[in-house]
């Protein structure tokens, strides 16, 4: 459970997401004031339904790009949990824009709203895809970083890259998150999304981007708040990084096992695009953990808990699938 020493009343970029959403509910169970911030791009207004019932809650509807609105809905908060971002990484290279500005010129008015509210303490969500495809697995912190792959990789880069010279510039104290992709309940992009989605339409036939070989790393929502919060309680460091993911990872063609089996289904399976299903889809993502297994954290749920979980999520809550399309 977070400490409330570092804050009392937050700031969520993104509020409204399936990330965001799970954190501001968790912080409003243990007391915390939360301003939600989203500008419902992406974000569903259902995700907020149980934080709309609190009276500790307060959603404000503006976009991170307008900086005077997002100055004035940050006064009077102490911490900033800045997930707002776009994180469709299969179409960067179709709209290379939206990677820059939603991702990296976002977080410098993030920033920059601080500043001018004389706030100093941020929690980024980054994520694993800084690391392209490196040459060390499980890939740690501190690894070199190679060539980027992908737009999405590329912009949250240059946003741990300014939060770490706010810190140095202006005193700021940051928790940087690199995730694997995240499971669980409000999840609504991804493989078991997509997968469930066409097995809807095609029981019979599933069709694989990429070789059904590309070795991925999940994590369950709560754990990953639960780390969070680890981490900000624990981590001591003005710049506080942090791989958050298991000490495991499976093949996509596992993951279709678990789902096919678990909906009683047997389809035939087609494949396209070799060992990468896309530009920036790296083959292999598994990230060492130790960093914030050291501070006591552990999770909960094994990867294909995790899966299982998310599409019995979804199975429950169809209007998801039509939703999020």
């Amino acid at each position: 459970m977070a400490t409330k020493r570092e804050y009392n009343r937050v700031f969520v970029t993104g509020a409204a997401g399936f990330i965001a959403s799970n954190l501001v509910d968790r912080l409003l169970e243990e007391g915390t004031s939360v301003v939600g911030y989203d500008n419902f791009s992406t974000g569903l207004d259902e995700n907020l339904e149980q934080a709309r019932s609190n009276r500790n809650f307060k959603l404000i509807e503006g976009d991170v790009l307008d900086l005077p609105a997002l100055t004035e809905a940050m006064a009077g908060s102490d911490f900033v949990f800045h997930l707002a971002a776009n994180a469709d990484v299969r179409f960067g290279t179709l709209h290379p824009i939206k990677d820059l500005e939603q991702n990296t010129i976002a977080t410098f008015n993030v920033l920059e709203a601080m500043r001018a509210n004389h706030m100093k303490k941020i929690a980024f969500s980054s994520t694993g895809s800084i690391y392209g495809e490196p040459d060390l697995f499980p890939t740690p912190e501190d690894a070199p970083f190679p060539v980027q792959t992908s737009m999405y990789g590329a912009s949250k880069l240059a946003c741990e890259g300014l939060i770490q010279a706010y810190c140095e510039g202006f005193g700021y104290r940051g928790w940087i998150f690199r995730f694997v992709s995240i499971l669980g309940e409000r999840y609504s992009h991804g493989h078991v999304f997509d997968f469930y989605k066409r097995l809807l339409s095609d029981p019979d036939h599933l069709h694989v981007l990429g070789n059904g070989r590309q070795r991925k790393s999940y994590l369950y929502i709560q754990d990953c708040i639960d780390a969070m919060f680890t981490a900000i309680e624990k981590g001591t460091d003005n710049v506080n990084i942090f791989n958050l993911g298991t000490d495991e990872y499976c093949e996509v063609n596992h993951s279709i096992g678990w789902i096919t089996e678990h909906l009683g289904l047997d389809p035939a399976l087609s494949y396209e695009g070799g060992e990468r299903g896309w530009i920036g889809d790296s083959p292999f993502i598994f990230l060492d953990c130790s960093r914030i297994r050291a501070l006591g954290w552990r999770p909960k749920l094994t990867i294909q808990e995790g899966i299982i979980k998310t599409l019995a999520h979804l199975q429950e809550n169809r209007w998801l699938l039509e939703k999020s399309s």
